[in-house]
């Protein structure tokens, strides 16, 4: 009996109904794919094609391997119900992850479909657990936590929620769940698994590695690496909620240029427009946009523009686009998506006459203004509720790919600019998927609150987003819900906060301060408010200084982000490292989850707790540390309690490099 055979350089198992592909895939790298009666899909929805590749295939009559570099999987054909488990080894011949047996009498499968009325499955797949096993990345949840075993995990985005299925294992390994689809993961202690709600086969993609920076880097080989970072996006960000008119946007700019602290873009939210899915500016707050955008330009600032994938079943654009067949569609029950200002629908950018209609609008109304740079809000999408099942995108069903709409969203921008010309494009967008980096997304953290609770929540998002791929990341520094621009506890969180930011991918503040000023037009109609003061000047006399010296060392650091951010684009390398990426002997390191590397030579430990003048810090084996503002020095492998006045946090420098922040900090 041929339970398995070689097809071009592939190995494919074959028994009662079930087929599974194992093959190369990038270097040190295999693809598994898995389907009941049914030929195995070509699709690729995340991973690129991949190289040349000449694995090893050795095939016996109940055992089979294949070899591509670091990685085999053997596979075997268990003695109860010919069920099939898989097992991946290293170079060593160490075990890095093993499909659950079939228990014997238990009957059980490593690979369960369960049918769906109409065709497709449930499908559940289930691997052994190493206890030891630590794991990071999966993209971001609001949690406090670095290692994710015991997590358990939605596959799904929300507002502040980005599913981005790939994590780097403790040991040794990479994993890709190559799925769009709604599901969950469980990082038991028993056993992982992971749950698509609806999907065609089974795909999967793991690769091994001898440190967590090769593991990175192999995988942004298999599903794209971001470009280069323009050079506005190594500096400071102004951002609120919201810069209403044109004369508000210009005095901000000029009072920037005045002060002489530089600033690199000017970000006017969301509702500049008078409906969703117009996507244009009111011209009664705007009246002339390209002279704005011209005036900002002799100040050397680039003018960022939200835009939202809401369209106000009023808008201008809404019958067209609904003819055209460029809308979300709700399965059952009124076609009303989300409730915002009006009733709305979500473009769909699955659809590539959606992103061609849409970009027709963007660059006639923004981009033939000189306008290089977007910010793509409510990208999950945020839908007034969360049934994902009751939707369908161009792409299929939203259960079955519905995680893929935040990454096609960025790509319609980066798609229409490329076109238009440009050549190194960041967008801001609120959630990401498996690839988006490749288009340009610089992912926020969402709507998360002004507390220090969500402050330290970032940290860990933030190094879970780069090791998931995504090296562009930040936050809305001060947070974006609560914080009252007069109260002095704000303030002193947002200067901590400020601080953290200053060493993150992108430094940007925005939020939505308190108190509101209401706005109502000439017609007599209400629209979104303006929130109170947000530029750093806004926040007292102990503040300013405190905020306008960060700016200025964020600015000094140019030539080092600007590395930091070739590194990414060259290799797929994190900006902002767990401290493991760059120590990873140091057993320590990978417990930690309120400190970090800027890149390879910075520590930054943030200051997070009310009211707190110092804190601890662990110092990693193999170097010798140097604090920036007192040039003091530290063994490295050992704790200590470091002062952290309101002016300052603790920062390290790595055998004294990047010298030059001892005297600025």
């Amino acid at each position: 009996m041929n339970y398995f055979e070689e097809k071009n350089g592939t190995l494919i198992f074959r028994e009662n109904g079930e087929t599974v592909k194992v093959e190369g895939w990038a270097a040190d790298s295999l693809r598994v794919r898995g389907g009941i009666l049914d030929d195995i899909s070509e699709e690729s929805i995340a991973l690129l094609p991949p190289p040349p590749l000449s694995p090893e295939i050795k095939i016996e009559e109940r055992r089979a391997s294949i070899t591509n570099g670091k990685i085999k999987a053997v596979l075997e054909v268990q003695t109860w119900g010919n069920a099939l488990q898989i097992t991946f080894l290293n170079q060593k011949n160490e075990v890095l992850l093993r499909e659950i047996s079939d228990g014997g009498a238990l009957c059980k499968r490593a690979r369960h479909y369960k049918t769906l009325p109409g065709g497709g499955f449930r499908l559940k797949a289930s691997f052994e657990s190493n206890p030891l096993e630590k794991i990071y990345g999966m993209g971001q949840y609001q949690q406090e936590k670095m290692n994710l075993k015991g997590c358990n995990l939605e596959l799904a985005h929300r507002n502040s929620q980005a599913s981005v299925p790939f994590y780097v294992s403790s040991l040794g390994y990479g994993f890709l769940w190559h799925n769009a689809a709604i599901g969950e993961v469980h990082f038991g202690l028993n056993t992982t698994e992971w749950v698509a709600e609806s999907t065609k086969q089974l795909d999967y993609w793991i690769t091994a590695g001898d440190t967590p920076a090769e593991i990175e880097e192999n995988y942004a080989e298999a599903v794209g690496k971001a470009p280069m970072m323009p050079e506005y996006g190594l500096g400071f960000w102004q951002c609120k909620l919201r810069y209403y008119n044109q004369e508000q946007v210009i005095r901000i700019a000029e009072e920037y240029k005045k002060r002489e602290i530089p600033l690199d873009v000017l970000v006017i939210d969301y509702f500049h427009w008078l409906r969703c899915g117009d996507y244009r500016f009111d011209e009664e707050y705007f009246p002339n946009p390209k002279e704005m955008v011209e005036r900002l330009h002799e100040l050397g600032i680039e003018t960022m523009v939200s835009v939202w994938p809401q369209v106000d079943t009023r808008s201008e654009n809404y019958e067209e686009m609904k003819q055209q067949g460029l809308l979300v569609k709700t399965n059952a029950g009124i076609d009303v998506q989300m409730l915002f200002d009006s009733n709305n629908v979500f473009m769909d950018p699955t659809n590539p006459r959606t992103r061609q209609y849409v970009w027709e609008k963007i660059k006639k109304n923004y981009a033939d203004l000189g306008i290089h740079t977007f910010w793509l809000d409510v990208a999950e999408p945020e839908l007034g509720d969360y049934d994902f099942d009751n939707y369908r995108y161009y792409a299929g069903p939203v259960a079955e790919k519905g995680n893929i709409y935040p990454r096609e969203y960025a790509r319609l921008f980066y798609e229409g600019q490329k076109a238009n010309g440009q050549t190194e494009i960041v967008n801001l967008i609120r959630c990401a998927w498996a690839g988006s980096q490749k288009y340009g997304a610089l992912v926020w953290s969402g709507d998360i609150f002004s507390s220090y609770e969500d402050l330290r929540k970032q940290i860990c998002a933030g190094l879970h987003m780069g090791l998931a791929g995504i090296p562009w990341w930040t936050t809305d520094i001060g947070g974006f819900h609560g914080g009252v621009t007069e109260d002095e506890n704000f303030r002193e969180l947002l200067i901590r906060w400020f601080q953290f930011g200053t060493f993150c991918p992108v430094m940007r503040i925005h939020g939505s301060r308190l108190p509101f000023t209401p706005i109502v037009n000439k017609a007599g109609e209400v629209r979104e408010k303006t929130g109170a003061d947000n530029e750093i000047w806004s926040f007292g006399e102990e503040a300013y200084p405190v905020l306008k010296k960060f700016i200025g060392i964020r600015e000094r650091m140019r030539d080092y982000t600007r590395e930091l951010m070739r590194q990414a684009h060259e290799k797929g390398s994190p900006v902002m490292r767990t401290l493991f990426y760059e120590f990873p002997e140091d057993s320590n390191c990978w417990d930690i989850t309120d400190s970090y590397m800027f890149g390879p030579d910075i520590l930054v430990a943030p200051v997070v707790h009310k009211g707190a003048r110092s804190r601890q810090v662990y110092l990693p084996k193999g170097a010798e540390w140097v604090q920036a503002g007192s040039g003091k020095r530290y063994e490295g492998g050992k704790s200590y309690e470091i002062d952290a006045p309101i002016e300052t946090l603790p920062v390290f420098l790595r055998d004294g490099r990047q010298e030059y922040l001892v005297e600025m900090l």
